[in-house]
């Protein structure tokens, strides 16, 4: 067992404290439907991943304190072989694993990960599988040394890739045309696979929120909104740049001008005990005040974000951690509860920063039709809204910009400096 590996088990046993038997499902292949004897790339859940450093589908990791750490995987058969070419596998024999909790018949025991599978059937404490799941992603939301420089290779080669993207895009070239050029540039420099389903939006798409990069050829002096990230060894980067092809507008000038400043800001602000929904909220208000300067919105910022008028045109959260999955370790802290207020309601992690996060800062402004032409939210932002200018800033699209920092005692480190800011 690697020296890092050991540390991780390390955490986990202190942040449990337990008697109980933990068990810690890698996960089974998902089928393709209607694909015949296809599946799906397999990712193993990112605890089993953490404790193991392997990636075997229908493997279970079990913990005893009185004993330790046994990792159980299935035993290589012909097919895998023959198939996948496999000539080992890590662990050791699942068939142990039956004999191994009979013998514990009568300890409470915990189930983590992913359930079914070799797991499925085990009578388990709903609350005790809560409380040790939530202690467990706790303790990893601060990574390593191994975790910070996969972070690193996968921020670099997302870099290589933005940077072809921008050189890339053209009047006429498609949306799509980007993405497969951005995404071979990051495979050419060590990414694996990319961590999520890109975003690449022209004009108008540049406003919706998770759009799919489509045939539409990008218009001269158009907004370009790419939101990706490269993939190492399962820890992904998370990036977004806005940008113009050709030359940007007066309009396009300020409206970057407003969302850069704010992510300048809000990187600054990523230092150990920095609630992140204070955060969210001083970035909101920077950002109200310059929908303010342009006659956007009307009245004080501070007031303005208080009534959710701000979510309008910054409609998510300020941004989330991100590691071993594009959203990793995110979340709530407990007895910290989801808001339904406009401007919270998608406040995806509520937590104070520590040293050894790495989270994304990603500030937004956006004209989105489905909320700028609602009836019933133009009456009710009637007092606070100047609707005559919304109108006349409609089809300029959205800006996001999004950075990867990672939080330190002596100050933030932006995994991403290098990816072009500029419009």
């Amino acid at each position: 067992m690697s020296d890092h590996i050991h540390a991780r088990r390390n955490r986990a046993e202190k942040a449990w404290q337990t008697e109980h038997v933990v068990l810690i499902g890698s996960g089974s292949p998902i089928p393709v439907p209607g694909g015949m004897d296809q599946i799906h790339h397999f990712e193993p859940h990112p605890d089993h991943y953490w404790l193991t450093g392997h990636r075997t589908a229908g493997a279970v990791l079990a913990y005893d304190a009185h004993e330790g750490w046994r990792d159980f995987t299935p035993d290589l058969t012909e097919d895998d072989r023959v198939w996948e070419g496999l000539t080992e596998r890590a662990g050791e024999p699942i068939s142990g694993l039956a004999p191994w909790l009979a013998a514990r018949k009568d300890r409470p025991k915990a189930v983590l990960g992913v359930p079914g599978g070799p797991l499925k059937g085990i009578t388990t404490d709903r609350t005790a599988d809560e409380v040790f799941a939530e202690r467990l992603l706790h303790a990893r939301r601060a990574k390593d040394s191994i975790e910070i420089e996969l972070m690193r290779r996968a921020c670099n080669a997302t870099a290589r890739g933005f940077a072809r993207a921008r050189e890339f895009a053209a009047a006429g070239v498609t949306e799509r045309a980007i993405e497969i050029e951005m995404q071979a540039e990051c495979f050419r420099h060590g990414g694996e696979k990319m961590g999520y389903h890109n975003i690449v939006g022209s004009g108008t798409n540049a406003a919706v929120l998770h759009f799919s990069p489509s045939a539409r050829g990008v218009q001269e002096n158009e907004f370009v909104l790419i939101d990706a990230g490269c993939q190492v060894e399962g820890y992904t980067a998370d990036v977004t740049r806005t940008f113009v092809v050709g030359k940007p507008s007066t309009q396009q000038t300020e409206l970057h001008g407003i969302v850069k400043e704010t992510l300048l800001f809000g990187n600054s602000q990523c230092v150990p005990g920095k609630e992140w929904r204070e955060l969210h909220l001083e970035c909101a208000v920077r950002m109200t005040q310059g929908l303010v300067s342009l006659g956007i919105l009307r009245g004080e910022p501070q007031g303005l974000v208080e009534r959710d008028a701000h979510a309008l045109f910054f409609p998510h959260g300020l941004g989330h951690l991100v590691g071993l999955g594009v959203r990793d370790a995110s979340g709530y802290l407990p007895g910290r509860a989801r808001s339904d207020r406009f401007g919270l309601a998608f406040l995806r992690m509520d937590l104070p920063l520590e040293s050894g996060y790495i989270t994304t800062v990603e500030p937004g402004l956006y004209f989105i039709e489905p909320l700028l032409r609602d009836p019933k939210r133009r009456e009710r932002f009637a007092g606070d809204v100047n609707w005559d200018e919304v109108d006349r800033w409609i089809g300029v699209g959205g800006v996001r910009l999004e950075d990867n920092i990672l939080v330190t005692d002596a100050g933030p480190v932006n995994l991403t400096e290098s990816i072009s800011l500029d419009i």
